[in-house]
C-alpha cells in the first residue's frame, strides 16, 4: 500500500507557473506508476499526465506542451511542472498511484486505487 501526500498548490497568475508535488511513504515507490489528475468544481476528474517507474510518460493532450510530469524515485516523490497557467487551470490537483501499471493504463481515474487528498490551483486572470 502507498500513501499520497500532495503540496505545491496556491494562487498564481495567468501566464505564471507552478510546480506541485506529490510524496508517497511505503515500499517499493519504483513499482508504481503515478498520476496527475484534476478536478474542477462541477466537473469530472480529468487526466492530466502520468509516469511509469521507467520515466516513460503519457499527457492528456490538452496539456502537452505547458504541463511535465517527472519522477525521483530516490525521493518517492513524483512532479507536475506547470507553466503558461490559464484560468481554466483552476482545480484541486490529485494525485494516484496504481502498482505495475502503464503509463497509458493510468489514464482512467477508476483504474487507480490510491489517491492523495489533492492540492488546489487557483489562477486569477
Amino acid at each position: 500500500q502507498v500513501q499520497l501526500v500532495e503540496s505545491g498548490g496556491g494562487l498564481v497568475q495567468a501566464g505564471g507557473s507552478l510546480r506541485l508535488s506529490c510524496a508517497a511513504s511505503g515500499r517499493m515507490f519504483s513499482d508504481y506508476a503515478m498520476a496527475w489528475f484534476r478536478q474542477a468544481p462541477g466537473k469530472e476528474r480529468e487526466f492530466v499526465a502520468a509516469i511509469r517507474w521507467s520515466s516513460n510518460t503519457y499527457y492528456a493532450d490538452s496539456m502537452k506542451g505547458r504541463f511535465t510530469i517527472s519522477r525521483d524515485n530516490a525521493k518517492n516523490t513524483v512532479y507536475l511542472e506547470m507553466n503558461s497557467l490559464k484560468p481554466e487551470d483552476t482545480a484541486v490537483y490529485y494525485c494516484g498511484a496504481r502498482m505495475y501499471a502503464t503509463a497509458q493504463a493510468m489514464g482512467v481515474p477508476n483504474a487507480i486505487p490510491y489517491w492523495g487528498k489533492g492540492t488546489l490551483v487557483t489562477v486569477s486572470s
